[in-house]
């Protein structure tokens, strides 16, 4: 009997340690946590390891150590993954529900928003989709372009409000001006 009681400890250990190291590698992808949990990984992998040769007579024990070692593996799988798109630079963070939703069209604050600076998230995303060996422009050298293109088209669209967007063509960003659509509203 004390040999299932401390099976049954020591699963609750590993359970436990494995919970709190998803919410480690989470905080870390969100950019929460600066450091990879490195350390707690290797110690959780070396607990699992222990159990490896060990002979688990009971089957639910095993059952139960089957199953976290096939979630810790999951899981670790997972990671890498994740950890091979930020060396990458291809990982999006997805920020959870706690953050600031971006103002949807029925909002007030839609005029706030600055039409540059979505043309200028739109130009660093192309960039890495296109995977450039340059880097991207700064703000202030896209906004000094945008100022140029804009006194270059006053006259094409006479006095018309000018948006840009960025599209991709033959592998490389390119940043397109047409006049600014107004809505019956405005």
């Amino acid at each position: 009997m004390p040999e299932r009681q401390i099976l049954i400890r020591a699963l609750d250990s590993i359970a436990e340690e494995m919970r709190e190291l998803e919410i480690l590698y989470e905080r870390y992808f969100s950019g929460e946590e600066k450091r990879e949990p490195l350390k707690k990984r290797q110690q959780l992998q070396a607990r699992l390891r222990q159990f490896i040769n060990r002979r688990i007579t009971k089957t639910d024990l095993r059952f139960r150590y089957e199953g976290l070692a096939a979630r810790y593996h999951t899981y670790s799988g997972y990671w890498d993954r994740i950890l091979r798109l930020m060396d990458e630079g291809r990982y999006e963070r997805h920020l959870g529900g706690n953050r600031a939703k971006p103002p949807s069209l029925g909002d007030q604050t839609k005029n706030t928003r600055d039409p540059d600076e979505d043309a200028y998230q739109q130009m660093l995303r192309a960039h890495q989709e296109c995977r450039l060996g340059r880097p991207a422009p700064s703000r202030q050298q896209f906004d000094a372009y945008l100022h140029r293109q804009r006194s270059a088209l006053a006259e094409k669209f006479r006095g018309q409000e000018i948006e840009f967007r960025v599209v991709t063509e033959n592998g490389k960003p390119k940043v397109k001006a047409r006049p600014k659509k107004t809505s019956p509203a405005d």
